[in-house]
């Protein structure tokens, strides 16, 4: 059997191997990532470090970068799935190093934040929401169109106001949330969807776990987050003062996108949040919600008919 060594210096001295290698060495050099990467560090390669790193260099762009080459997570073709690989120089080589994906990376946020707030979970149709399957009649096809101007403003870098949308039960304020968050999962923007009465539920139940600071946190720091159903729930002192009004009033400074559904227009939920269950009034306190609600959002109401029945 012939010697390795033997086989390389005669595959070497082959002219038209050696021209499919110089060809496939220049299409390697002229991968747009790989020539930045040798300007940037020009003073430190030369020849011998660029040919000594080929293998890595193919390596490199075999496989999918900022996830462009991939459906999903599960469909990911790179060869540590999640992953994908960076361009760095050690000692005298180049060399690759990987890090999770925008996929991979949304979807750890995810289940941290589904392991965290329980109250996270909605219906599957509401999760599998599309805005193709949603129906654009005359009492919805505002709502349709504000959700859209805002996903494209969004995209395009601004922070705009989320989107509060009120109206009777079954008309689809859920869904549209759901289609909303499904558009911006395409685009790798992590959102979250919290059905608020389960939420203060839990928030009490937290105190006794000591992980109501850590679960406020999440929420204070979602970059959008959607709150639905809220004023479905019964009003407390401390679940409006020291739940509800730390997270929107963060949300409000840092101008973070908050959605909220409710079947309560802007008067009627400061009306609900105005009593405790007590039967205590407390009309500045539930202002001072509303006043965050409508810093975060833009009221828009949702008509139609039930689509539960």
């Amino acid at each position: 059997m012939e010697k390795i060594n033997r086989t390389l210096q005669r595959l070497a001295s082959n002219e038209s191997f050696q021209k499919r290698y110089e060809e496939q060495r220049q299409q390697l050099l002229n991968h747009p990532d790989i020539l930045t990467f040798i300007t940037e560090h020009q003073d430190k390669l030369d020849k011998e470090i660029i040919d000594k790193s080929m293998t890595k260099l193919y390596e490199y762009t075999q496989q999918s970068k900022e996830c462009n080459r991939c459906e999903s997570l599960d469909g990911c073709i790179n060869f540590m799935k999640g992953y994908h690989p960076d361009l760095v120089l050690v000692r005298n080589s180049i060399d690759l190093v990987y890090k999770r994906c925008p996929r991979k990376v949304m979807a750890d946020e995810q289940k941290k934040n589904q392991k965290l707030i329980k109250s996270l979970y909605v219906p599957r149709d509401i999760l599998e929401a599309t805005f193709e399957s949603f129906e654009g009649d005359l009492g919805r096809i505002d709502a349709g169109k504000k959700a859209g101007v805002f996903l494209m403003n969004y995209e395009a870098g601004l922070k705009p106001k989320g989107l509060y949308l009120y109206g009777k039960f079954g008309v689809g304020k859920s869904y549209l949330l759901g289609a909303i968050a499904n558009e911006l999962a395409k685009k790798q923007i992590s959102s979250m969807i919290v059905y608020v009465p389960e939420l203060l539920r839990e928030m009490k139940s937290a105190i006794g776990d000591s992980t109501l600071n850590e679960k406020i946190e999440a929420l204070k720091k979602e970059p959008i987050l959607m709150l639905d159903d809220i004023g479905a729930e019964a009003v407390s002192s401390w679940t409006r003062d020291e739940v509800l009004g730390p997270i929107l009033q963060f949300r409000m400074l840092e101008k973070l996108p908050t959605f909220f559904t409710s079947n309560f227009d802007f008067q009627a939920l400061e009306h609900h949040l105005t009593y405790s269950q007590r039967g205590e009034e407390e009309k500045m306190k539930a202002k001072r919600i509303m006043e965050r609600i409508r810093s975060l959002s833009e009221p828009v109401l949702v008509n139609g008919r039930n689509r539960r029945d």
